[in-house]
């Protein structure tokens, strides 16, 4: 499949957006969440961006006050994920403005609507930033 799950979450370890492409309850999802924040938050900037947790591959990079976390299957390619991060940052940065975690609480609709957008089903089906924000424009132009 690919991506497993994506989740954004700030410098305390709180979660602002989680997006999951396979069935979890929720208390395997809190316990998923909290060790792997826990993991990623407690390495420091000269570590790599890979991490491995349970039967997943783990992909971060902090933006700002933010850290994009995306959990993948271990023969997913790391650079082509952290790739996807960065695409991701540059949508919301192009349509927010540079993006910052009250963008993503205040707006999670749309933070959700661009991630439905580019990822369907744990696979990347879009990469233009202009494919990605015209159907949340057109939204926008109806209201």
């Amino acid at each position: 499949m690919g991506i497993r799950f994506i989740l954004m979450v700030n410098k305390q370890g709180q979660t602002r957006l989680a997006q999951y492409y396979e069935w979890l309850t929720v208390e395997e999802r809190r316990a998923l969440e909290g060790e792997i924040v826990r993991k990623c938050l407690a390495r420091n900037e000269q570590q790599c961006s890979f991490v491995e947790h349970r039967n997943y591959k783990i992909v971060y990079r902090r933006y700002a006050s933010l850290f994009f976390l995306v959990g993948v299957d271990n023969d997913e390619n790391e650079l082509a994920i952290l790739e996807f991060i960065h695409l991701l940052v540059e949508t919301m940065d192009r349509h927010f403005g540079n993006v910052c975690e009250l963008d993503i609480m205040f707006h999670l609709e749309k933070a959700h609507f661009m991630l439905e957008e580019m990822v369907m089903n744990g696979s990347i089906v879009e990469t233009s930033k202009a494919n990605i924000l015209s159907p949340i424009q057109l939204m926008e132009k109806a209201t």
